[in-house]
């Protein structure tokens, strides 16, 4: 039985300044072109039947420079919708907010925790039958992967706040004993 790799993209300006960052479209700095090159020597070999990824661009790049080809895009895996706070970091957000947490909270005019849960459990259900010919592979956002993670185990998407997931980060998804566990998380 095959592993659903999830692979998280390259750092973009957004990501390195920990801004929020969902539809906003950015390319990858040159440190995360870097990154995502260096993912092509830990993927070499992988038995890769299929590869999602999500429409922005820096996850379609990510892909390409990891030696990736897309076979779909889905728009499943965009990142959480951020709404109002789209280009703002937590710290911006707890100055007026004190007590928020995304994972609890969500997003005015955004996404809630059970909106982003609702779409990777969709993801799931598309690839979970793939993964009797091998390994499907995901390339998507930090917050959208995490909630993937979570759901994968049976657990409810705020889960994903404690699974950290760094730029160009690689984890397994796997079974042991027919239950599905997180192989590996957040491998650079």
């Amino acid at each position: 039985m095959g592993e659903i790799l999830l692979i998280r993209h390259g750092e973009t300006a957004w990501s390195a300044s920990r801004r929020h960052t969902s539809y906003t479209d950015l390319e990858l700095t040159p440190d995360g072109e870097r990154q995502a090159t260096a993912l092509r020597d830990r993927l070499a070999g992988r038995p890769v039947v299929t590869v999602l990824a999500s429409p922005r661009r820096r996850a379609l790049r990510t892909a390409e420079l990891a030696g990736l080809t897309v076979n779909d895009i889905d728009d499943d895996l965009t990142e959480w919708h951020y709404g109002a706070y789209e280009g703002r970091t937590t710290a911006e957000i707890r100055a007026e907010r004190p007590d928020w947490v995304i994972w609890q909270d969500g997003c005015p005019d955004g996404e809630s925790p059970e909106q982003v849960g609702a779409r990777v459990d969709r993801v799931l259900a598309r690839v979970t039958p793939l993964l009797d010919s091998g390994d499907v592979a995901l390339v998507a956002h930090a917050h959208a992967l995490r909630v993937l993670g979570a759901r994968w185990i049976g657990q409810p998407p705020a889960v994903g706040g404690r699974l950290r997931l760094d730029t160009a980060s690689v984890s397994t998804l796997g079974h042991e004993h027919g239950r599905p566990v997180i192989l590996t998380w957040n491998g650079r």
